[in-house]
């Protein structure tokens, strides 16, 4: 019955239920101990048991030897319950008799030559007390078994969370090694490029990467060859050359924009001086001579640029800032009174009356955060936010009948870049009162229909090919000139660029906003000619951002504003004739 347990439990006699594992521990090292003081072998007799201690033996009582086999010390694993890893365990278990409890050198002399007592144990189906226990507390206490560890070699141990881990023993090889395992291998010998293929004080050096290509490979690489070297080094000349002549291309280019804008500044102060002391105070007898005509064409200069324009526009309505004051408190009471009492359906069932249209008050906060968003100066927390909030709240009570109107915040920032408060009120106001901008601000549409009208006679005029491209996509004026006109083009231009338009504008009238129309088409027919519908709309609704004011001027100097030796003025008022005409012939006749 017992050697049936010992086989059914690895060789050993089962432990009684409620044993503590510290008996047969410390019974297992006292009797090694005595054991190996003694000198005893297998063949000696087991000790007297105590009572206490009977199932700690038996548990610990291993086979007996044969009487032939040579004596063999017994080596007992030094097992540890407060053992951090299982990596001390094992390495007990590999070397116990060179690795004893303490770290001290061992004392026993070292086993016999022809065989180790363990590997012949094994052999013979004898396990030692030691191994056997420790293969025991493996077995029934972890689920994997630890790996043998190799020794450390050539460098020392690495480190875990849990106590040392061993070295890799296949460290990394040189670069050096690695091409001469190559040039083993293939039999091919690297030999370096001369000192002339490779660079030397390239007087030119392009801002990128592309001298890389003259760098030698690194050494875990196969080298280039002479061949190659010498091909990568005319690919990076031939690169080098086009940088050089793509760099010196943009210096010139660079240089004659430069050019040009000192003498553009030389010519814009040599007037300055001519407006400010010859022009402006002269004003009414010089303003329509020839020479102030041409000074007025080529730009006036910023710092006069708002002077002349509040001159040029007049003050036919007799405006004070005084009125303004007026105005502006009466805005600021009708926000107060929308914020405390109006709703939005009440706001807009109020926009929506012809005759008090001063609930559009509401939309100009909408409004201001789009006009020139690339400036950050009209958005909410911007330096001219409220400035430009009270000029079209002021004008919007000063005009109920016209209110407020999408694009009017446009002109109204144009202004207040160039006046004071005040003077731009009053030039904005004198400004949409005039004929064609009442006209579309107001949405009278006969008049626009009527403006419209003797746009197409010019243009057929002056760019047939591109009215009849027109007319076969039945693109009418209204769909590009209304965002034009209503801002002035200060949305669709530049803002230096606006400006020169608005000054020659202030100079000739409305008729220079659609001669400006006739040059922005006659300078970009080409591109148009290639459109179809949708992007001649989406074309002219934005129009591209590197376009300059020589160009631009150039081609509307080319547009001639003549139809049959009639101008503008006589061919309008022809229109308005003819339209007033029609109106008498369709209307009923009188009830008798």
């Amino acid at each position: 019955e017992e050697e049936e347990a010992k086989l059914q439990n690895g060789g050993f006699l089962p432990c009684p239920a409620g044993t503590a594992l510290e008996e047969p521990l410390r019974s297992c090292r006292l009797r090694g101990e005595a054991e190996r003081r003694g000198g005893a072998a297998a063949q000696s007799p087991s000790p007297p048991r105590s009572p206490g201690g009977d199932a700690g033996s038996r548990t610990c009582r291993h086979r007996a030897e044969p009487a032939t086999l040579p004596p063999a010390p017994l080596g007992f694993t030094d097992v540890n319950l407060n053992s951090r890893n299982t990596y001390e365990v094992s390495r007990h278990r590999s070397a116990p008799e060179h690795l004893p409890h303490g770290g001290s050198a061992p004392a026993e002399p070292a086993p016999p030559p022809q065989e180790p007592a363990d590997r012949a144990r094994h052999r013979l189906g004898i396990a030692g007390a030691g191994s056997s226990f420790a293969e025991f507390f493996t077995r029934n206490f972890f689920t994997k078994r630890t790996k043998e560890l190799k020794p450390a070699v050539q460098s020392a141990p690495g480190w875990k969370l849990f106590g040392k881990v061993p070295p890799r023993e296949n460290l990394p090889k040189d670069s050096r090694i690695i091409q001469q395992e190559y040039e083993a291998r293939t039999g091919r010998m690297y030999k370096p490029p001369p000192p002339s293929a490779r660079r030397k004080n390239i007087e030119f050096e392009p801002l990128s990467t592309t001298a890389l290509i003259l760098e030698d490979r690194p050494a875990n690489l196969p080298a280039k060859s002479v061949e190659e070297a010498l091909r990568h080094r005319q690919e990076y000349d031939e690169m080098v050359a086009e940088a050089k002549k793509r760099e010196i291309k943009e210096a010139h280019k660079r240089k004659k924009i430069m050019r040009e804008r000192f003498k553009q500044e030389e010519n814009i102060a040599s007037a300055m001086v001519i407006w400010v002391n010859e022009i402006l105070p002269n004003w009414e007898g010089m303003r329509a001579t020839r020479r102030v005509r041409e000074l007025w064409w080529q730009g006036l200069p910023p710092s006069v640029r708002g002077k002349v324009w509040s001159l040029a526009v007049g003050n036919e309505l007799n405006i004070t800032p005084e009125l303004y004051e007026i105005f502006l408190s009466r805005a600021k009471e009708r926000w107060k009174s929308f914020s405390e009492t109006s709703s939005e359906n009440d706001i807009e069932d109020a926009g929506v009356s012809v005759a008090d249209r001063e609930a559009s008050l509401e939309l100009i906060k909408l409004d201001i955060s789009r006009t020139f968003p690339s400036l950050y100066i009209f958005q909410k927390g911007g330096p001219y936010h409220d400035l430009l909030h009270s000029v079209l709240g002021a004008y919007t009570c000063y005009r109920p009948d016209v209110g407020y109107v999408q694009g009017m915040s446009f002109i109204a920032a144009v202004l207040i870049l160039n006046l004071e408060e005040a003077d731009a009120f009053i030039a904005f106001a004198n400004l949409l009162n005039k004929p064609c901008q009442l006209a579309f601000f107001r949405v009278d549409h006969s008049m626009m229909l009527k403006y419209f009208a003797a746009f197409e006679v010019f243009f057929e005029e002056n760019l047939p090919k591109l009215f009849l491209h027109f007319k076969s996509y039945s693109l009418t004026p209204d769909i590009y000139l209304i965002d034009w006109i209503f801002t002035l083009y200060s949305k669709s231009l530049p803002l230096d660029l606006a400006c020169r338009v608005w000054d020659v504008f202030c100079r000739d009238g409305e008729e220079f906003l659609f001669r400006t129309g006739l040059g922005i088409l006659r300078l970009y027919e080409d591109i148009l000619l290639q459109m179809d519908f949708i992007h001649i709309a989406q074309f002219l609704t934005k129009l591209p951002e590197d376009i300059t004011s020589e160009k631009l001027f150039s081609c509307i100097a080319a547009i001639q504003m003549q139809n049959s030796n009639k101008k503008w003025a006589q061919v309008f008022a022809s229109l308005m004739k003819d339209n007033k005409e029609g109106d008498k012939n369709h209307s009923p006749a009188p009830k008798s």
